[in-house]
């Protein structure tokens, strides 16, 4: 009787061969069938374990913004990242951060290549944008090509020279072409709400005034739950109900008040020991956004293994704030 034979052709690099050749791999059928059960019953053994692998990813990808290392190289910064266990980053492209705007074609894809090679990613730009302008527009459209989907905006801050109504709408108005642009890449721009006395933002009301007006899948808010509960520490879940549909990130830090000679300050501090209520996630659960949650460390972290070690506890206690 004659046995079939069954020939397989694989890449030379993963036979062995030198890159670009091919190798043949010759089975009987009989050899072959064998395997195949060889298979079945691996697979059977293997049960619940091989469904386990299989499970849904996280609804939440949990990523950290690398102000406290923006001095590192791409090779350094990926393997950080991937020690601390971020699903991503948030990457300052701003003066003086991680990658400056004038050299964003050169360095930014260097950066997501970095990130890229150990299974990470680059989920949002942190920029000085504030209007259009060529050096936004080539920041904006170097990101789209990357596939970078999300920016924060600069800031603002109010005068005294003018009404606080007139500055709000000096504001939208600035953002009609960013908007425009956005639209065109399919990208999101976003504020963050900050805290203190002359931010625009810190309210949260004001962003909500800017933004209503404009689709939230081109403009939205990088809702700071930190700064969110310094301005309304009983208030703040009314702030997150107005601005839940218009999350476009999520932005975790926690902080203390302190009380010195001078008068009460905020003291930052480690995730779950200061302020922050973890009930603020509960609702964002129950809630239909399923973007990114950035850490931010605005307390003291220390350089090196004290850094990351200090940022892997606040992944975890976010993680058990999620879980629960």
């Amino acid at each position: 009787m004659h046995e079939h034979r069954l020939r397989f052709v694989t890449r030379g690099v993963a036979s062995g061969a030198p890159e670009g050749t091919e190798s043949a791999c010759l089975l009987s059928r009989r050899e072959f069938l064998s395997g195949m059960a060889a298979t079945a019953a691996a697979s059977s053994v293997l049960g619940a374990g091989a469904v386990a692998r299989s499970a849904p990813k996280p609804r939440f990808k949990i990523i950290g913004f690398t102000k406290p290392f923006q001095t590192a190289g791409p090779s350094e910064l990926a393997d950080i990242v991937a020690r601390i266990g971020w699903d991503g980053i948030e990457c300052p492209v701003r003066p003086k951060g991680q990658v400056e705007p004038e050299r964003v074609e050169d360095e930014l894809p260097r950066v997501v290549e970095a990130l890229r090679s150990v299974g990470r990613e680059v989920t949002i730009l942190t920029t000085a944008i504030t209007k259009l302008n060529p050096l936004a527009e080539r920041v904006l459209r170097t990101a789209s090509r990357l596939g970078i989907k999300r920016y924060r905006l600069g800031f603002w801050t109010y005068t005294k020279d003018k009404s606080i109504p007139d500055q709000i709408a000096e504001v939208h108005a600035a953002m009609r072409d960013l908007v425009a642009l956005n639209k065109e890449l399919g990208i999101t721009g976003a504020h963050q709400n900050h805290s203190g006395a002359a931010f625009f933002g810190a309210p949260v009301w004001d962003i909500h005034a800017v933004i209503k007006d404009y689709d939230p899948r081109h403009l939205g808010i990088c809702f700071d739950i930190g700064h969110a509960t310094i301005e309304g520490l009983l208030s703040w879940p009314i702030q997150a109900r107005l601005m839940q549909p218009y999350f476009a990130a999520v932005y975790l830090k926690d902080f203390l008040w302190q009380r010195g000679p001078a008068g009460w300050r905020l003291d930052w501090c480690p995730l779950g020991k200061g302020t922050v209520d973890p009930k603020f996630f509960q609702m964002l659960k129950q809630s239909d956004y399923a973007g990114p949650i950035s850490q931010h460390h605005e307390y003291e972290v220390g350089s090196g293994v004290a850094m990351i070690q200090a940022m892997k506890r606040d992944l975890e206690v976010l993680k058990r704030w999620l879980e629960t």
